[in-house]
């Protein structure tokens, strides 16, 4: 389905190097589904609406073979963005042989990585694959079709799954950057001599770090020994700046020269109301200002300040929003902010009150009792 639309065009920010121009404009003129399988298609359209706006734009920039990162908030379907794309070339092309069959590897610095396999892979294999086998019956379709396998490389993988990927290698591999580092130093460097496509997942909490630095020399240790370059693609929805992160991702080739990275931002910024309040007249006779005592939260504070001025309006903030947060420098100054916004709100309360009875008993009553 198009989703065309001036504001939906795909940020492709190349500060390091730039992508040929018949690239950029297949790029640009692809949006949707439009290339995928009619297996592919037909399961999407079943199980979602449409297509987010990260995966409308990350399909065509993963499809011109450079590398890609998006950039979207959490649950907007990045990582299918990523996957779908590898799924229907590993799906519908005639696979390898055997000890070539680990295309795809999936990189990520979270342990819990058979949620996102489970959530990611299965459902969307198992799915592509019955809308196939469907078409196949119905005779709607002749395209070759081969069940990708799915095998996960951390820490705590038996030594029994450790050697049956070794004699038949998956189809994709996930795994975290040490359980890579130790891939590439071992036997099993062989059978990753046929990845072409790698997925970095949650890339910001790599970027600038220890354990990125060394994902980074395993990358590069794996460009050295596939048999063809490497695309790599990399996901997060909070990296900042975008443009380090891709020089991170795409590295340097032989020349010295970094690969290229496009920039696909998917992210909606919220409108921003920002407000300086003061909240009295003149600030300069307040008199001396008062500092934080020691004693209780709830101590009221001596000499000359704002504070009695300010939560008052802090007060008509809250009643008129249903969520509001409140910064200050400390615990003991929210502490007590948090003491003196509630008795003021049971003064206001009280004090209402008390009107209310008063008018009651000037009627009823020409000796109205005391409130206290």
């Amino acid at each position: 389905r198009s989703m065309a639309h001036h504001e939906d065009t795909p940020k492709y920010m190349l500060p390091l190097t730039s992508i040929p121009d018949a690239q950029r404009s297949s790029m640009t003129s692809s949006h949707g589904l439009a290339g995928f399988h009619d297996a592919v298609n037909v399961w999407f359209t079943a199980s979602y609406r449409e297509p987010t706006r990260v995966q409308t734009l990350g399909w065509p920039a993963i499809r011109a073979g450079s590398g890609a990162l998006l950039l979207a908030p959490t649950g907007s379907g990045k990582t299918l963005a990523a996957f779908l794309v590898a799924i229907d070339q590993l799906m519908f092309e005639p696979p390898p042989p055997a000890a070539e069959r680990c295309r795809v590897l999936y990189v990520s610095p979270l342990k819990a990585l058979a949620v996102d396999v489970e959530r990611n892979l299965r459902a969307p294999l198992i799915g592509i694959l019955r809308a196939a086998e469907r078409m196949w019956e119905d005779g709607a379709s002749e395209s070759p079709l081969h069940e990708p396998t799915v095998a996960i490389r951390t820490g705590d993988t038996p030594s029994r799954e450790r050697a049956a990927f070794l004699r038949r290698p998956a189809d994709i591999l996930v795994t975290t950057p040490e359980s890579l580092y130790l891939l590439l130093t071992g036997a099993a460097r062989e059978t990753l001599r046929s990845v072409r496509q790698v997925i970095v997942d949650e890339i910001h909490a790599l970027v600038g770090t220890k354990r990125g630095a060394h994902l980074a020399v395993s990358l590069e240790r794996l460009e050295e020994i596939a048999r063809a370059p490497v695309q790599r693609i990399g996901l997060s929805a909070t990296v900042r700046p975008a443009e380090e992160a891709a020089r991170f991702l795409g590295g340097f080739d032989d020349d010295g020269a970094p690969r290229p990275v496009a920039i696909v931002d998917a992210g909606r910024r919220k409108p921003l109301d920002l407000r300086v309040a003061v909240p009295v007249d003149d600030m300069a006779k307040l008199g001396r200002s008062a500092a934080i005592q020691d004693g209780a939260a709830a101590a009221p504070e001596p000499g000359a300040s704002i504070w009695p001025a300010i939560y008052p309006m802090l007060l008509d903030l809250i009643r008129s929003h249903r969520s509001t947060l409140l910064f200050v420098n400390s615990r003991r100054l929210a502490e007590r902010l948090a003491a003196a916004m509630s008795d003021t709100e049971f003064a206001k309360k009280m004090g209402a009150a008390k009107a209310k009875m008063l008018r009651t008993c000037k009627i009823e009553s020409p000796h109205p009792p005391r409130i206290s």
